[in-house]
């Protein structure tokens, strides 16, 4: 059945939707430089700063998922490159199995001071840390070819703007929870980030096993 066959175009939409949304979900919700970022301008300056913040980082976000992708394009065309990313994904998402599991700690509570800012300085200073942080890129070449291989993604043009948005999304919605909920979990402990760790390194375990079992299938195959 083909993935643009008029009567499931619009659930394979959505299954791209969802593949953007998700994959920016896992990618971002681990604590690092823009989330965190996020939460301390929160707590210092007020939601509306934090927004401002995160609005220009989910501007450079659209545009290197998008350019990840255009790349992913390229390289689905030759199918022994394909073959050397599912590889180089299954040894990364193993990577940050035994990471998430096993090395990562939980997150510290922020600390110091931040002086109060215009908001267009916080938002470009969203856009300045966004466009430092390089690792999106090659995450989401290695997640679209991914998807691509079991017919899950499509590298069309309405395929790639729907799984960019879906990625907008998910952005939006980790870092709205970390300005929303930061202050509350850092308080109580909430069970969600105490777990948080082990719920990452589940979800990319299942990845790196799901992919491992489908690299022994093509060998075997061949």
């Amino acid at each position: 059945m083909s993935f643009l066959n008029a009567d499931t175009l619009p659930m394979n939409l959505i299954i791209s939707l969802l593949s953007g949304f998700i994959t920016a979900f896992i990618g971002i919700t681990p604590p690092g430089l823009l989330n965190m970022t996020a939460a301390k301008v929160n707590l210092k300056e007020g939601k509306k700063s934090a927004l401002w913040f995160i609005f220009g980082a989910i501007i450079i976000i659209f545009f290197q998922a998008y350019l990840a992708i255009l790349f992913a394009r390229f390289i689905d065309d030759r199918p022994n490159l394909v073959l050397l990313l599912r590889e180089i994904g299954c040894v990364v998402f193993s990577g940050l199995t035994v990471y998430f599991l096993l090395i990562a700690k939980k997150p510290k509570k922020i600390k110091g001071k931040i002086k109060k800012h215009s908001k267009s300085s916080r938002f470009f200073l969203g856009m300045l840390l966004s466009a430092l942080n390089f690792f999106p890129i090659p995450y989401y070449v290695l997640v679209s070819i991914m998807l691509s291989s079991y017919n899950l993604f499509l590298f069309d043009t309405t395929f790639i703007f729907i799984f960019v948005n879906g990625v907008v999304l998910g952005a939006f919605l980790v870092f709205y929870c970390y300005i929303t909920f930061f202050g509350k979990i850092q308080n109580k402990a909430d069970y969600l980030m105490r777990n948080m760790n082990t719920i990452i390194g589940s979800i990319t375990g299942l990845i790196a096993v799901v992919t491992l079992i489908n690299i022994i299938k093509h060998y075997i195959g061949n």
